[in-house]
C-alpha cells in the first residue's frame, strides 16, 4: 500500500495546485512566490529566459528536488509533507519523465529500459513494455541498443518508459531540445495523441512553435510568475499596469495593439515586395498615443500571442498573415498611407515626419475618419512614395491617379 501523504480535498479538476512555491539555494532564490493551477487533461507549456526557474519547477513537480516553502500538491499528494521514501513512491506511481538528455542505460535494450522502469514501480511485463515501444512506432527496434538507435528513437523509447507505469502526469523539459527538425515533428506528435487521449502534460520548451500546440502558455522571469494564458488572456501580462481597475486584464493591452499592428504591416509590405517575412527582421515597436514609443519586446514573443488569436501563422520558418490577420494588415496600411498623403499634401511636412506622424495616427483613425479622409483626399490610389493605398469602401471606382 502506498503511504503517499494525502492533500486536503481540492476541486477534482485541479491535478496540480501550486500556491506561493519558494525555491532558495543558500543566497540563490531560484523561484520567489510562485503560484498556478493546473487541471487534469490540461497541456502547459513553460517559457522563460535560461535561470527563470522552469526546470526547478518541473524538479519539484517531479519529487526530485524539494520546495523551500510554499504548497505543491500534485494528483491530491501533498509534496511538502514527502520523506525521502515516500518522494520515491511518488516519482513511480504518480510521474513520468521525459528530459533533454535521454537517460537511457546503454547496454540495455530498448525493450529492456522500458522494463526498467516497470521494475521500479511494482513488478515487470514484457508484453506491456513492447506495446508501449509500438505504440510510440518503435515495434521493430525492441532488441536495438540505444546507441542503435537514432536521437528521436530514443526519445521516443524515453517517452514509451515515462508512459509504461500509466502516470498521472507528464513533465517534459526541453523533450526536443537534441533532435533535428524530422524528429522534432514526430515527438511533438506523440505528445499531441498523449494529451488528445487525456494526459496532462507540463512541458518545458523555448520554442514558440511547440508551445502554440499546448492549451497554455506560462511564462517565468527571475522565478516569478510573469504572465498566464489563462488568467490574462494571451498576451496579457501579471504585472498589468491596469491592475485593481475595470480595464485590468483585458484580452489585448493597448501597447500589444500597437506591436500587432506594427508587425501586420511589416509582414504585408514584405508580401508587397514578394519577400518572405522572416521573425529575426521584424521589430514590435513603434509610437503609442501618449507614450514616445512601445517599449520594445521581441519579435517572436509577440507573433507568438498574435498566433493565439489567430492574426498569423508560421510556415517552414516564415511568418504569413492569416485571413482575419490579412484583412487587418490591410486596414493599417491603408490608414498608415492615407496619413502619410494627408500630413504631405495638406500640411506640406516632409517624408520623415509625414511617416512619424502616420505610425501614430494608424492606431487611432476610425473607419468613418478613414473614409472621410480618403474622400478629402480624392481616394488618391498611392501614398507620397508610390506604394499603393489599399481601397476602402467609400473608394468604388472613384480613385483618382
Amino acid at each position: 500500500m502506498s503511504t503517499l501523504v494525502a492533500a486536503p480535498p481540492r476541486t477534482a479538476a485541479k491535478q496540480v495546485v501550486i500556491e506561493d512555491l519558494v525555491k532558495q539555494y543558500g543566497a540563490l532564490r531560484a523561484l520567489g512566490g510562485v503560484s498556478f493551477d493546473v487541471n487534469t487533461g490540461e497541456w502547459v507549456a513553460l517559457m522563460g529566459p535560461s535561470g527563470s526557474g522552469k526546470t526547478t519547477l518541473i524538479n519539484i513537480l517531479g519529487g526530485l528536488d524539494s520546495l523551500t516553502s510554499g504548497h505543491v500538491v500534485v494528483d491530491d499528494v501533498d509534496l511538502s509533507k514527502l520523506r525521502e521514501n515516500e518522494l520515491v513512491r511518488y516519482r513511480a506511481e504518480k510521474v513520468g519523465f521525459v528530459f533533454q538528455q535521454f537517460h537511457l542505460v546503454p547496454y540495455l535494450t530498448a525493450l529492456e529500459n522500458v522494463m526498467l522502469a516497470q521494475y521500479f514501480h511494482s513488478v515487470t511485463d514484457e508484453k506491456q513494455a513492447e506495446e508501449a515501444l509500438k505504440r510510440v512506432g518503435l515495434g521493430d527496434r525492441l532488441t536495438h541498443l540505444p546507441v542503435q538507435l537514432s536521437g528521436g528513437e530514443q526519445q521516443r523509447v524515453a517517452i514509451a518508459r515515462a508512459l509504461i507505469n500509466q502516470p498521472k502526469i507528464m513533465l517534459a523539459d526541453e523533450p526536443t531540445g537534441n533532435l533535428d527538425e524530422a524528429n522534432e515533428a514526430i515527438v511533438i506528435q506523440i505528445f499531441r495523441e498523449l494529451h488528445k487521449v487525456g494526459h496532462t502534460i507540463l512541458m518545458v520548451t523555448h520554442d514558440p512553435d511547440i508551445a502554440r500546440q499546448a492549451d497554455r502558455r506560462i511564462e517565468l522571469a527571475h522565478g516569478h510568475l510573469h504572465f498566464d494564458t489563462a488568467q490574462h488572456g494571451p498576451s496579457h501580462p501579471l504585472n498589468c499596469p491596469l491592475a485593481d481597475t475595470a480595464d485590468c486584464c483585458t484580452p489585448v493591452s493597448t501597447d500589444d495593439e500597437i506591436r500587432f499592428d506594427h508587425l501586420l504591416e511589416q509582414i504585408w509590405v514584405c508580401g508587397e515586395e514578394g519577400k518572405p517575412a522572416q521573425p529575426e527582421h521584424l521589430h514590435a515597436s513603434g509610437p503609442a498615443g501618449k507614450l514616445p514609443a512601445v517599449t520594445e519586446e521581441p519579435a517572436a514573443r509577440v507573433l507568438s500571442r498574435m498566433s493565439d488569436l489567430r492574426l498569423v501563422q508560421m510556415q517552414n520558418g516564415e511568418v504569413q498573415l492569416t485571413s482575419v490577420g490579412s484583412q487587418r494588415a490591410r486596414d493599417v496600411v491603408r490608414r498608415h498611407r492615407l496619413a502619410e498623403r494627408l500630413f504631405k499634401d495638406t500640411f506640406s511636412v516632409d517624408d520623415s515626419e509625414a511617416h512619424t506622424q502616420a505610425c501614430k495616427f494608424e492606431h487611432i483613425i476610425s473607419p468613418e475618419l478613414d473614409q472621410r479622409i480618403c474622400t478629402f483626399l480624392g481616394h488618391p490610389k498611392t501614398c507620397p512614395h508610390g506604394n499603393p493605398i489599399p481601397p476602402g469602401d467609400c473608394c468604388d471606382g472613384k480613385s483618382k491617379s
